[in-house]
């Protein structure tokens, strides 16, 4: 007799979905296909010689420990290094702020882990990053959801969010994924007033916020909120919770990135990924610490700043030329997404299916909106693909819109 395993599943897996990029990812793979849906950064960017020069590097010194079980929190060398360049930027933290994580991805999970209760509302942006909902989904979430415009979370709407009284805010302030759209200083300041005055925790994702191709440097809501607090001397104590990677900087194959909280907060999460992995890999974490010291990470990143604005640019250009007129767009300035809103009556995953025949593929916009809507948005990732690929697919894109546009919608 055959297990039915449907019936032995936790209730909480009736929560869980595919991710509609990874699902998207099969046909991406085709040769043919001119693909804008992942988030991927440029794989000829890679630094290939400077990994395998650190691999001997990390053999060579650490040998048999580099494969070894390690401690949960991280690397020491590398949360040290991190801390470093993380007070370069205005944010006071020690190795004890620090937990290096598996990704990015996993980092949202274990905070999913520490904070959510079934029926918790989370407030997030509209639209907000779609790994963050399934991280959180199958812990039970609810969502309150705050409309983003060029310059971010919209203030008033977020006050409104503020009392429903949700757990904690959860925002990309930074060329945001999916709009890429940026949160200005002055929303920032107000966030954090907001924030503190309801007593509403934030979670800072930050992955893109070394790529900005244009305008000054904004601090990180972190930042902010730690100015003026004296409470504690030697460590972050604040009321923002900050996430960063290397996976956009170096390789998102390593699957190495970290987040930065008060102590406590740490020592909570270092709990749950002992639950979960024990560790981050010790071997990739030699790795990065060996590639990015010694001023490699911040000549690297300037490279990687020319090669995307040039990416960034080129679609821009062609939006202009190939899109129609009642088309519009968000002009990021960094990072790896721009967000595209289509007339209403356009439903983006239909006009994915006529997309994939021209041999072209992008993110449809709904799957980013916790609470339904988007059906006429969709996402653009600029990073992966090559110039003349972006000027080859935005004119196929443009050409499927008008398509689409000429037909007639049943009444």
């Amino acid at each position: 007799m055959h297990t039915l395993w449907e019936q032995r599943y936790a209730q909480r897996t009736q929560r869980m979905t595919s991710s509609t990029i990874r699902e998207l990812l099969k046909f991406a793979e085709q040769r043919e296909v001119i693909s804008f849906a992942g988030g991927f950064p440029a794989p000829e960017s890679f630094p290939l010689r400077e990994f395998q020069a650190a691999m001997e590097r990390v053999i060579t010194e650490r040998g048999a420990g580099a494969f070894q079980y390690s401690s949960t929190d991280g690397f020491l060398p590398l949360r040290e290094m991190i801390a470093r360049h993380t007070t370069r930027f205005g944010l006071d933290i020690t190795s004890e702020n620090i937990l290096i994580t598996s990704g990015s991805q996993q980092g949202l999970d274990l905070l999913g882990r520490i904070f959510i209760n079934p029926g918790d509302r989370i407030l997030v942006e509209e639209p907000t990053y779609l790994g963050a909902l399934q991280a959180w989904n199958a812990y039970g979430a609810e969502y309150v959801s705050v409309p983003v415009d060029e310059d971010g979370m919209q203030m008033d709407a977020l006050e409104e969010a503020l009392r429903t009284g949700p757990k904690f805010i959860y925002a990309l302030p930074n060329f945001q994924n999916p709009a890429g759209v940026t949160l200005s200083l002055e929303r920032r300041r107000r966030l954090v007033e907001l924030a503190d005055h309801y007593g509403v925790p934030i979670i800072e994702d930050d992955p893109y916020g070394q790529l900005r191709y244009e305008g000054k440097h904004i601090p990180a809501i972190a930042v902010m909120d730690r100015r003026g607090r004296d409470d504690c001397e030697t460590c972050y104590r604040g009321n923002v919770i900050y996430l960063s990677t290397f996976s956009k900087l170096l390789a998102p194959g390593l699957r190495v990135a970290w987040v930065v909280a008060a102590p406590e907060v740490i020592r909570k999460l270092v709990q749950a990924k002992q639950g979960a992995d024990l560790q981050t890999s010790s071997l990739t974490q030699m790795l990065v610490y060996q590639v990015a010291r010694k001023g490699f990470l911040d000549r690297h990143i300037q490279s990687l700043r020319v090669m995307y604005r040039e990416r960034r640019n080129v679609m821009l250009d062609a939006l202009e030329r190939y899109f129609p007129p009642d088309v519009h767009w968000t002009h990021p300035q960094g990072g790896l997404f721009l967000w595209v809103t289509l007339p209403e009556e356009i439903d983006s995953a239909e006009l994915l299916k006529d997309a994939l025949e021209h041999n072209v593929a992008f993110v449809p916009g709904a799957s980013f909106y916790a609470n339904g809507g988007g059906a006429n948005t969709m996402r653009l990732n600029f990073s992966n693909t090559n110039p003349e690929k972006i000027e080859q697919g935005i004119r196929r894109l443009g050409e499927v819109i008008k398509n689409k546009i000429r037909v007639p919608v049943p009444a």
